[in-house]
């Protein structure tokens, strides 16, 4: 139970109490804080699940993930037992962006609740953006045009996806496949379900169940890895012109009704 001892260690170190201040915390002598952190026992199952709750970890990330690279306590978790890092920063404290790079993608699923994972991610700074946890991911394919294949959607996390805000595109993280970058209709009242709707005209919506849902990141802007040429821009034009007028018009057709 090593990792769990240097986990329990770090954690409380990061949240700036003695192991008093924890035993207090948790009903237990600091003696045995002491014992667990020096792994010199076990902690009991009580005092697991106490912990857990008290920093808002899974017991099996405590148990089986190495947290020591961790820089904060402030983790945010998204359920089904996946945990996402606090924002990273650099040495004037201004925020940083993980860029999950296409080589990167393939292992997300796998990698998310793994600090070394999230600490060999390339990392930018766009001073611009708002307060927030952002992430750049890659773009595949072109059903979201005028977005290239190869652009990076650089986006904010969403903390409660059942808020999530009809006709704004999304990344989303899904069980079974994976990350995808969609406009996305919230159909949670109706059929517990996000309707997922490409830009581009030549592919189909579909449907996924909210229960297959594991992570959203809102977009925030875009970065393109290539220069568009002409007609290409005037593409991105008229879907623009479209998309907004498709907003006055429901707009308009509420103020009627």
């Amino acid at each position: 139970m090593e990792v769990l001892a240097k986990n329990i260690k770090h954690l409380r170190g990061l949240k700036g109490i003695s192991q008093e201040v924890l035993a207090k915390e948790l009903s237990v002598t600091r003696s045995r804080v002491g014992s667990y952190e020096e792994d010199r026992s076990s902690p009991t199952l009580e005092f697991l699940i106490d912990f857990s709750d008290y920093f808002r970890i899974p017991i099996d990330i405590l148990v089986k993930k190495d947290l020591t690279k961790a820089q904060d306590v402030s983790f945010i978790e998204v359920g089904d037992k996946r945990i996402l890092f606090p924002i990273s920063v650099d040495i004037d404290n201004e925020n940083l962006i993980e860029v999950v790079s296409v080589k990167a993608s393939a292992g997300y699923l796998l990698g998310y609740d793994d600090p070394e994972f999230i600490e060999q991610l390339e990392k930018i700074k766009l001073p611009f953006l708002p307060t927030g946890k952002h992430r750049a991911f890659p773009i595949k394919g072109d059903s979201m045009l005028p977005m290239k294949d190869g652009s990076y959607v650089v986006a904010e996390f969403v903390e409660d996806i059942k808020n999530i805000k009809s006709g704004d595109s999304y990344i989303v993280i899904t069980r079974n496949d994976g990350l995808t970058y969609k406009r996305i209709y919230n159909q949670i009242e109706e059929n517990q379900s996000f309707l997922l709707k490409p830009d581009n005209p030549s592919y189909k919506s579909y449907n996924v169940p909210l229960s297959e849902v594991l992570e959203m990141w809102k977009f925030t802007c875009s970065i393109n890895t290539q220069e568009y040429e002409e007609h290409e821009l005037k593409l991105s034009s008229i879907i623009q012109m479209f998309n907004g007028l498709g907003v006055e018009l429901a707009a308009l057709k509420k103020s009627i009704v």
